[in-house]
């Protein structure tokens, strides 16, 4: 079957009419009969049922229909993909995070998409907590890498790229720093650090929780507004953080313990877009993101 006799076949099953049918692919009503003819003979059965006042397709032709579509819309995306390329020769895709992980797999995609779309750079940045939208909102960015989940107007959610184990960021001195392992009932013995900027209920409770799962008051701390603060408040025994557990990696430093959690959820980082707008290339570097982030384990 020819990729456009498929389509004929999929506007049919949509219009349901022979005439809109031939008006919407610009061909003649007889071209897109003659088209299923061809398909109904090739297969052996009746696509579609049709009367004088009607058509309508057959249990057969919903299947056909059902399987084919998925498949044909894969086909067009990757072919207006590939026309916005052909547009667009070169420019600078722009993209945001607020972790160094983050930063590390951005600017792995930035080397691997200049090799591959010649003309084009990756320009990378650092957003911070208490403007996290704002540069995605003023079209200063045409994606960002943040954690999910994400309940913000204007904004669409892309693929989650990997997850990540918690950990608690706690002074050295704390006697939870001696643990091999802490719980989410822990928190209730440490005041725990939190945002000074005011998050949407859900994403604060994952965060920030305020109890812990047995319901015991989780003691708050001082608030901060950049990361760096973190690691010093921790330091100077003011309280705990929640964290990724690869920010050991990227934040030790004397004063300080991490502490893997053995329960509750992992963290998700996923793609953030602005929900009205989109640069050509953006799906294209995302489904590079995502290449990469499974060539690593997906964690």
């Amino acid at each position: 079957m020819e990729l456009r006799d498929i389509g004929i076949f999929l506007t049919l099953a949509e219009e349901l009419h022979f005439g809109r049918t031939a008006e919407r692919l610009h061909v003649t009503p007889s071209r897109v009969s003659h088209a299923i003819k061809k398909q109904e003979r090739r297969i052996g059965a009746p696509l579609f049922e049709r009367t004088s006042r009607t058509v309508r397709l057959t249990p057969l032709g919903q299947q056909l229909r059902d399987d084919l579509l998925p498949a044909h819309q894969r086909i067009q995306q990757a072919v207006d993909r590939a026309a916005a390329e052909a547009r667009t020769g070169s420019g600078t895709l722009r993209a945001g995070c607020t972790t160094p992980w983050c930063a590390d797999l951005l600017l792995r995609a930035a080397d691997v998409f200049r090799g591959r779309h010649a003309g084009w750079t990756v320009r990378v940045r650092e957003i911070q907590f208490n403007d996290l939208f704002g540069p995605l909102h003023r079209d200063e960015l045409d994606l960002q890498l943040i954690e999910f989940p994400v309940h913000e107007a204007g904004t669409a959610a892309g693929p989650v790229l990997f997850r990540e184990r918690r950990a608690l960021m706690v002074p050295a001195g704390h006697t939870l720093a001696r643990r091999e392992s802490v719980s989410l009932e822990d928190l209730a013995d440490v005041p725990l650090i939190t945002l000074d900027y005011k998050l949407p209920k859900p994403v604060a409770d994952i965060h920030f929780p305020p109890r812990t799962p047995m319901g015991r008051p989780i003691p708050r701390g001082p608030s901060y507004t950049f990361w760096p603060e973190v690691p010093a408040l921790v330091a100077a025994g003011l309280g705990a953080s929640i964290v990724a557990a690869r920010a050991a990696r990227y934040h030790d430093r004397p004063g300080i313990a991490f502490i893997p959690f053995r329960d509750g959820p992992t963290l998700e980082y996923g793609v953030l877009l602005n929900a009205d707008k989109q640069a050509p290339l953006v799906p294209a570097f995302v489904d590079l993101l995502r290449e990469l982030a499974d060539a690593d384990g997906g964690e």
